[in-house]
């Protein structure tokens, strides 16, 4: 078992949750696309967004893939405000 398994199953217990429901593969899928694609303080930020997303009853896999849209599109255009993402 990796490091990140037993950190997960740690946490889990501390929270009172199913370990089965962290779904590890996906947030580190998506933290590292948005990461990419967005800005990299935006991952940790991102994967809490899920995390509310997801305990306000939205499934995983669907508010993780509307979350991957966002930022593959956010990549691919300037945002006002903010500086465009470079190479």
């Amino acid at each position: 078992m990796s490091t990140l398994e037993r950190w997960a199953e740690a946490a889990c217990a501390e929270l009172g949750l199913d370990p089965a429901l962290a779904d590890t593969k996906a947030v580190l899928d998506l933290a590292r696309d948005v990461a990419h694609g967005v800005a990299r303080p935006a991952a940790p930020l991102t994967a809490y967004l899920l995390g509310v997303a997801v305990g306000g009853g939205q499934p995983m896999a669907d508010a993780a893939a509307r979350l991957r849209e966002l930022a593959e599109a956010w990549a691919d255009s300037p945002h006002e405000g903010g500086e465009a993402k470079s190479g």
